[in-house]
């Protein structure tokens, strides 16, 4: 696999990025991967390797112990040192299943530079990897889930390669199918790939379809049967809300969970309501909805039911306004579609040696030194000219009190 071929973690792995050029330039040093499963750890490690053309030895941790290990050390310290003068490169999969006895057996290869060391890890590895470790690295990287359309690709690829994928077999996919694979393996690469791959050496015939795939992932498929159905259920679900009815809402839910949808799926839609269409009316309401999502998550089904009906009924209860998502994006499209002048300079930093030739700072008023609350322009001189107003609190919910003030500061 090539460089161009790997996908996701775009937050340090991309064209152009620090990680990417130090690869070309045959400058990567030792770095710690830390991630969930299926995430790329292991392939970006041996891709790494093969750019390097250097000898590759890969362990993992929950097989091998301190044996091993030094076998490997042994062999890298006679190329290092000897006529060979060769870098051998170490990759310990699942290194924190190493004690700190083990672990500190790769410190004076470290100190020596005569491995360049690459740790994956799916535990965080300020707690699980020794400091002396941590500090001999050049640096650890977070590996994210993958994106729905990061999975799928990697899933096309599988489909058309012929020399290391099933593109010889020529098989047929059901858009359906894939839908349903990309969805549930949950930003896994691996989950994704094993049951493509499971589906394709135990069926008959050329033709995968969303029965099988449904088949093989245990799960139920009717959510999958039109793809359209489950944007039609959130839709109806959030609308339902945004109406203030409970009924309509739990029932919008309990077609969900029917349908086998998945706790993030429903939880992000709830997450939106709280903020979208509750809002300052109950502020409240995005932290309760959060913690039920979370709280669903490690339950689990059923049990996950209880808490996302409790997020729904809340929602569906609280007064109702939209003026958060509002003022955001006017905004928005203020600055998208106006001159805007600078920040005024009372409101500019002025912690800096110098800021005070430059006027930074002179003129503000603190808050705080006049009780509270002191007259003066916030806004950028030609929108306080034009008496602009992005918040418009309603009289609904709490959101009346936090118009009072505001109204009360005014006088």
């Amino acid at each position: 696999m090539t460089l161009e071929e790997f996908y996701g973690q775009k937050h340090f792995f991309r064209e152009g990025s620090l990680l990417y050029n130090s690869i070309q330039n045959n400058t990567f040093e030792s770095a710690i991967f830390y991630g969930p499963s299926g995430t790329g750890k292991t392939t970006l490690a041996r891709i790494i390797v093969s750019r390097m053309g250097a000898e590759f030895h890969e362990l993992n941790a929950s097989t091998c112990g301190t044996k091993e290990l030094k076998e490997v050390l042994e062999s890298a310290k006679v190329k290092f040192f000897g006529l060979q003068k060769e870098v051998v490169y170490l990759y310990v999969d699942e290194f924190h299943r190493w004690n700190k006895l083990q672990q500190d057996s790769l410190l004076q290869a470290l100190e020596e530079g005569t491995v360049r060391f690459i740790g994956s890890t799916t535990e965080n590895p300020y707690f699980a990897v020794n400091n002396a470790i941590l500090s001999r690295v050049r640096a650890i990287y977070e590996f994210k889930r993958l994106e729905n359309d990061e999975i799928r690709q990697i899933l096309d690829n599988a489909l058309t390669d012929r020399d290391r994928g099933l593109g010889a077999r020529k098989l047929i996919v059901d858009e359906d199918a894939l839908i349903m694979l990309t969805d549930r393996s949950n930003g896994d690469a691996r989950i994704a790939l094993d049951t493509l791959g499971f589906v394709a050496d135990n069926m008959k015939g050329k033709h995968i379809t969303l029965a099988q795939v449904g088949e093989a992932m245990q799960r139920q498929t009717s959510f999958y049967d039109r793809s359209e159905d489950k944007f039609n259920l959130l839709s109806a679900l959030q609308k339902s809300i945004r109406g203030s009815d409970p009924d309509a809402a739990i029932h919008y839910l309990a077609r969900l969970i029917q349908a086998d949808a998945d706790i993030l799926m429903i939880g992000r839609r709830l997450m939106v309501c709280a903020s979208e269409d509750i809002g300052m009316t109950f502020p409240q309401a995005i932290s309760v909805v959060t913690s039920c999502v979370q709280g669903s998550q490690m339950i689990g089904f059923p049990e996950a039911r209880i808490l996302l009906a409790e997020a729904v009924i809340l929602l569906a209860s609280c007064p109702k306004s939209n003026s958060v998502i509002t003022a955001i994006d006017e905004a928005l499209g203020d600055l998208r579609s106006k001159k805007i002048d600078d920040v005024p300079a009372h409101l500019k930093d002025a912690h800096y040696s110098g800021a005070k030739k430059l006027g930074r700072g002179e003129g503000y008023l603190y808050p705080h030194a006049y009780g509270g609350y002191v007259k003066q322009q916030y806004l950028p001189d030609n929108l306080a000219a034009a008496e602009v107003q992005y918040y418009r609190p309603t009289e609904n919910g709490r959101e009346a009190l936090f118009k009072k003030f505001l109204e009360e500061l005014k006088k």
